[in-house]
């Protein structure tokens, strides 16, 4: 009986480890994973020992490297040429964030379904149709064509690689052990492929579709109305209002005399786009930058900011390195798989970047001339296009995904309208055109002066953004900068007649009459995503840019600054101060002075009128408004535009305070008539509903931080335990400290110019994307205060500082 015991107990050991040993379906086999010998175990890493000194051998390495860490992990990189510092900034950059190095260029050329399958195929797709792939080549011949891109972009790779080389299974970072796939080797094409990706993560949803359907519904006076291009109630552009602009612009291209027939574009039932956005447009997401001149400063010299908002991942979008050579000496945050620093500072100067939101993405009704889409009707010719085979290796499935991409000159033809048999919508998009943006951040890095600043931003492509500048000269300045299609007023608000050549792009607007403003009387420079301009500037860039709450606050408390520190613009990028709610809540309260309100009611409107516009972790008042003005918004329009686009806010606040009597506020599938009272009563009631059913009745739990749940997720999206804890944060959508739930700083930056430069700056969560280092969380807490770390910015890697931990001498192998 014993015998037969321990051979039932031998097969079903055998069993079980040959179950663990295979993949199931497209998951991977646990065995690998859970194995003491190459799985999760393996990755705990331990603090970097402050004493210590290790030396690498490394293949493909020119000369000798000196890396100095400090005690939050940031690399300080100490090379004798270029080459050199490139090789090691993507050998420690792929030794922290290799997964999200992989993960993120996958994903910008449509191969993240070769190992998750068939879920991520249409997101694949999207990419394939999109033309990721053809944008990323085209950009690669320009930048290999160039011998500092060339060597940046080789270097980088072959430290990519020699990492990956030396790794043996027990090493993989932990996603590649859970997902069941091994590292492949890196090339120059995937640091494009996460120029793209960053390209398209800040181009905006195109409207157009939409926009035509509202203009057939509704006719060009009444879009003219409800969807004004520039805004009605309040605004403070980037390039303070009434400056002078000193150039002769070109002659603007003419719009079509017959422009498309409304009945040519089919009322949409669903968003066709290739870029539609999943959830809508969220109002005043973007980011910050300023700078203060030397008369603001108790320094003496400028002091410059700089926040970008962006979704909050675990690792973090940015990556902190100081990078040395004879010719740099500079010190910031890069993209994890692009050489060089993004946003940051030297000796000499310092730089940051907020989005544009240009317009530079147009949807084109394209007229085949059959099924075959094999030629295209423009400029009253038959033209060809041209075929791109896109091929996607799908996990668990014996055969790929092939699909042809169809081009025409205004791009990839991705979509259709609801009443085509094929595609006809092409797209025309920035990512497709050939540059070398790289080149801007290279020539910044190592920028002197005002000068060198405008020379690098001659070479950027895009996505258009805001470069805020500061020098040791004194010099503030910001740019609207990007390579911006020459157009005429509204071109790409509606979708364009691909038959007519008007509606093409027409050249460029020159890269010296984009807007920018240098040392200007009131002593500094902004931008919070705003307009970029007043109304005076003759060029048309958009008609749709972020609200400007937060531009008036950031504007409102630089104006009244003088002997400032970095502590006094880091209290900025802090403040929770709501502009929204000063503007619009007293209005609103009036209103509730009408109306019946119970006990409950009562003391919320009574919170309301106490409280100071402080969007606070612990505001109650700042839940209950927060939860109120989206549901107001919706209940005016959502009747009329279902699941078009709906007013911006700026128009919906000038309807309150300005129009109380238009029809908009009635609902037109209700037979009574709704007026603004009505709903603003309905709404104040069943906002307060909202918070009494998910949070009980009024009290503490009803405190904004615990309301909005702030929480930092993995890249996966799905390993919660990878997840930060839910965090005490205040600010919000329209809150210069712009935190929601994903989103938010994803850096904060602040750089005191002089000459000893001094820099403070954090990221939520730490150099490490492996969540099993001490590095993976360790700038958490300080960041979720609102604090800073000081940047140690060396000139020797055998300077001395309290910071610095352990050494790594990196050597020819």
């Amino acid at each position: 009986m014993k015998f037969v015991k321990a051979i039932l107990s031998l097969a079903v050991t055998i069993g079980l480890a040959y179950y663990l040993s295979c993949p199931l379906g497209p998951a991977p086999a646990l065995g690998p994973f859970l194995s003491p010998f190459t799985g999760f175990w393996q990755n705990g890493e331990e603090t970097l020992d402050p004493k210590s000194q290790e030396v690498l051998e490394v293949a493909g390495l020119k000369d000798e490297v000196t890396v100095r860490f400090d005690d939050t992990g940031v690399p300080h990189v100490f090379a004798k040429n270029n080459y050199d510092l490139f090789y090691t900034q993507g050998y420690l950059t792929a030794k922290d964030r290799l997964w999200q190095m992989d993960l993120q260029t996958r994903a910008a050329a449509g191969r993240l379904s070769e190992i998750l399958g068939k879920v991520t195929l249409d997101m694949d797709l999207r990419s394939r149709r999109l033309g990721m792939g053809y944008g990323a080549e085209e950009n690669l011949k320009v930048a290999m064509s160039d011998p500092r891109s060339k060597e940046a972009l080789t270097a980088y790779s072959a430290g990519v690689n020699a990492y990956i080389e030396q790794l043996s299974p027990k090493d993989y970072p932990v996603e590649f052990k859970l997902l069941g796939y091994k590292p492949e080797p890196w090339k120059p094409i995937n640091t494009l492929y996460m120029l793209e990706q960053m390209t398209l993560t800040l181009t905006s949803a195109p409207d157009e579709q939409m926009m035509s359907s509202i203009l057939k519904k509704y006719g060009k006076s009444v879009t003219n109305d409800l969807f004004p291009d520039y805004p009605k109630l309040q605004e403070s552009p980037i390039i303070p209002a009434g400056t002078i602009w000193d150039f002769k612009p070109l002659a603007i291209p003419k719009a079509p005399v017959k422009p498309v027939r409304r009945d040519s574009i089919s009322f949409l039932q669903k968003s066709g786009s290739i870029l539609a956005r999943e959830s809508p447009r969220e109002d005043g997401i973007g980011s910050n930058n300023w700078a203060i001149g030397a008369e603001k400063s108790i320094t003496g010299y400028p002091i410059l900011a700089n926040d970008p908002h962006l979704d909050l991942s675990l690792p973090s979008i940015w990556y902190q390195i100081q990078l040395h050579s004879p010719e740099f000496n500079v010190y910031g945050v890069s993209l994890p798989g692009v050489p060089s620093v993004i946003i940051g500072f030297n000796q000499n100067v310092a730089w940051g970047v907020t989005n544009v939101d240009a317009d530079v993405t147009d949807t084109y009704k394209i007229k085949f001339k059959d099924n075959s889409r094999e030629q295209y009707w423009h400029d009253n010719q038959w033209k060809p296009t041209r075929n791109r085979e896109e091929v996607v290796q799908v996990k668990g499935s014996l055969t790929p995904r092939k699909e042809t991409v169809i081009y025409t000159h205004h791009g990839p033809v991705t979509d259709s309208d609801s009443g085509a048999a094929v595609p006809n919508m092409a797209v025309r998009w920035i990512g497709h055109q050939p540059g070398n943006s790289f080149i801007t951040f290279y020539e910044l890095n190592k920028a002197k002066n005002y000068d060198d600043y405008r020379s690098a931003l001659t070479h950027y492509l895009g996505p258009a953004q805001n470069f805020v500048f500061a020098d040791n000269s004194k010099n503030i300045a910001i740019t609207v900068n990007g390579k911006l299609p020459l157009k005429y007023k509204d071109q790409g608000k509606f979708v364009l007649d691909g038959t007519n050549p008007a509606t093409d792009w027409h050249g460029w607007i020159p890269s010296e009459q984009n807007p920018y403003v240098r040392n200007p009387t009131r002593g500094f420079v902004s931008s919070a995503n705003q307009s970029s301009t007043d109304t005076t500037y003759p060029y048309y860039i958009n008609w749709v840019f972020a609200p400007s709450e937060r531009a008036i606050r950031i504007n409102e408390r630089l104006q009244a600054m003088s002997n400032a520190n970095a502590d006094s613009l880091r209290s900025i990028q802090n403040d929770n101060y709501n502009v929204q709610a000063r503007t619009v809540l007293p209005r609103l309260l009036e209103i509730l002075e009408t109306s019946p309100l119970n006990s409950a009611q009562k003391a919320a409107k009574i919170m309301l009128a106490n409280w100071n516009y402080q969007n606070s972790p612990e505001s109650v008042a700042a839940s209950i408004f927060e939860e109120w003005m989206p549901a107001l918004r919706s209940a005016i329009w959502n009747d009329e535009f279902g699941s078009l686009i709906i007013p911006t806010r700026d128009r919906t606040l000038y309807l309150i305070l300005k129009q109380p009597n238009e029809k908009w506020f009635d609902n037109v599938n209700t037979p009574e008539k709704e007026t603004l009272n009505t709903l603003v009563f309905g709404t104040f009631k069943s906002s307060l509903d909202t918070l009494t059913s998910r949070h009980g009745a009024m009290n503490a739990s009803w405190a904004w931080s615990k309301v909005k749940g702030t929480e930092i997720r993995h890249l996966s999206r799905s390993l919660k335990p990878f997840n930060s804890k839910i965090l005490n944060t205040g600010g919000g959508s329209s809150i210069v400290n712009a935190i929601t739930k994903h989103k938010g700083p994803s850096w904060r930056m602040v750089v005191e110019l002089g000459p000893t430069p001094r820099a403070y700056g954090i990221y939520p969560g730490g150099q490490s994307g492996n969540p099993g280092s001490p590095y993976y969380l360790n700038l958490l807490d300080k960041w979720e205060k609102g604090e800073l770390n000081e940047l140690i910015f060396l000139r020797s890697p055998d300077e001395r500082n309290t910071h610095l931990s352990s050494k790594v001498i990196l050597r020819k192998k």
